[in-house]
């Protein structure tokens, strides 16, 4: 028996973030968590902005941790985040400023500013990325319009993992599947779309290489190594956590759908090449990075922000409720009620959700929840149809049917919604592993050691590892109507 490789993935999520262990030998791969902290933004008088420098003193415990009490020998570490967000940097390296939120207001107009600069279409031929207003082009675009003088000194440009792994590496570098969420990057061509970024008046000199998931970027810098009592190598998984977690979906064959749910939904397929057309645009669709050559074919939906920010919400008013609490009060509410599109604009930023659900559901006419039960059922049906206008979308686009649906991360674990989306969409739903993002994570490490070696052989690990459970369309009445619903209340 192989004695297993220790490696470590750290995964920042909107919420928190966790260091998991992943232990892998004879094709078995086991986790166990080290570590996990809380991920708040800090508001600031100009703005949202997420706690950078504890996010960092957080890894570095989370490492030592790991290596001087646990005892592991590590063979590497990987960073995964969300997309779009960055840092800037000076000449000699410094953090010019704590990196913003992407829910910070100050890409308020920044879409209409670029479209007059560019239309949209050209931004979306030299680009192939989805537009909400938050993507880093339009952060950057804020920063040109007022004028920052952050973004005239600044010499690099790195997004949030990418700043990480220079912390930890000393190695200046953007990884391909973040980089490609930033909608600066052109993914035919592989390289910083520098004609849309020169008519933004974004200095493109700031962008650094790119470099492909699974690169070893080198090791440990000696300062972090001598801090944390241990070294390793400091490897690029996929570094955005949507890129880790579709590479660790546990499919065999190729046309299947994936749903990367937790505060974010992403759903998606698998291509060898991205999209880049009319109907992707039509339909404000993605072409993101993957590993080994795929690109993630996907659209952003709202995911669980809704049903979080109405627990923040309740608990603000006294009353803390779990999760679990919140799915079983809406397991008794009446079904199919009210629809909502949890993708309108009213429910993007923080604020009392459970007021804006209301008010969605007075303007467009529909009976008002009121019980919490009622309006967080209100939220996982509204994303259950909005998974079947994807999936619909998404046929259409790729011209072939898409089955099964693998929903991986933490929303994996809502039994409710992974019913509902069977019902709502009548496909098959594989629900697991719920840490898919750590999991590909370290797989994709593993690869780049050489430990294993293609993405089909990480997936086979998958399998043998972790057993998903399996929902079936049971109960179909009435979803048609209510997905009509949705169609009008979308326009």
């Amino acid at each position: 028996m192989t004695k297993p490789r220790e490696f470590m993935a750290i995964d920042l999520g909107a919420e928190s973030g966790r260091a998991i262990l992943g232990a892998l030998g004879d094709e078995q791969l086991t986790l166990s968590q080290v570590h996990r902290f809380a991920n708040e933004p800090v508001r600031l008088p100009d703005g949202l902005h997420w706690d950078v420098l504890r996010l960092w003193a957080e890894i570095k415990s989370a490492i030592a941790l790991a290596v001087r009490q646990h005892g592991k020998q590590l063979a590497g570490i990987g960073i995964d985040t969300w997309g779009v967000d960055f840092a800037l940097l000076d000449r000699q390296g410094m953090l010019l400023m704590n990196p913003y939120h992407f829910r910070d207001s100050r890409t308020d107009g920044m879409l209409e500013e670029a479209f007059r600069r560019m239309p949209r279409k050209q931004i979306f031929e030299l680009t192939g990325i989805q537009f909400m207003p938050f993507n880093t082009l339009y952060q950057l675009l804020s920063m040109t319009v007022n004028q920052s003088p952050v973004l005239e000194v600044a010499q690099a440009f790195l997004t949030m993992p990418d700043l990480i792994n220079y912390w930890l590496s000393g190695q200046k570098a953007c990884e391909f599947s973040n980089a490609t969420t930033t909608q600066c990057f052109d993914p035919r061509r592989r390289i910083w779309a520098d004609p849309l970024l020169e008519i933004m008046n974004i200095p493109t000199q700031i962008f650094p290489e790119v470099v492909e998931p699974g690169t070893v970027l080198g090791g440990l810098s000696p300062l972090v190594a001598e801090e944390i009592g241990g070294t390793a190598a400091v490897i690029a998984p996929a570094c955005h956590d949507t890129g880790s977690a579709v590479a660790a979906v546990p499919a065999q064959g190729q046309n299947f759908v994936w749903i990367s749910s937790g505060t974010w939904s992403i759903m998606g397929t698998e291509l060898r090449e991205p999209i880049i057309n009319q109907a992707s645009l039509d339909s404000n669709f993605t072409n993101e990075g993957g590993v080994n050559g795929t690109f993630r074919f996907s659209k952003n939906i709202a995911g669980l922000w809704l049903a979080q920010e109405s627990r923040r919400t309740w608990a603000a008013e006294g009353e803390d409720l779990s999760y679990s609490d919140l799915t079983q009060m809406a397991s008794q509410a009446d079904r199919l009620v009210s629809v909502i599109d949890p993708d309108c604009l009213d429910f993007i930023k923080p604020g009392d959700m459970p007021a804006r659900i209301r008010a969605f559901c007075q303007r467009t006419g529909q009976p008002v929840p009121h019980s919490k039960g009622a309006i967080i059922r209100c939220v996982l049906e509204g994303l259950a149809l909005k998974y079947r206008w994807v999936l619909e979308r998404l046929e259409e686009i790729v011209g072939r049917p898409l089955a099964p649906i693998h929903i991986v991360g933490g929303g994996a674990q809502n039994r409710l919604l992974n019913q509902f989306t069977a019902d709502a969409t009548g496909r098959p739903v594989v629900a697991g592993p719920v840490e898919a993002t750590a999991i590909g994570n370290i797989l994709m490490q593993a690869l780049a050691l050489g430990q294993i070696n293609s993405l089909k052989d990480a997936r086979a690990v998958v399998r043998q590892s972790f057993v998903p459970d399996l929902f079936e369309p049971i109960d179909q009445a009435g979803w048609d109507d209510a997905y009509e619903r949705l169609l009008q209340v979308m326009k």
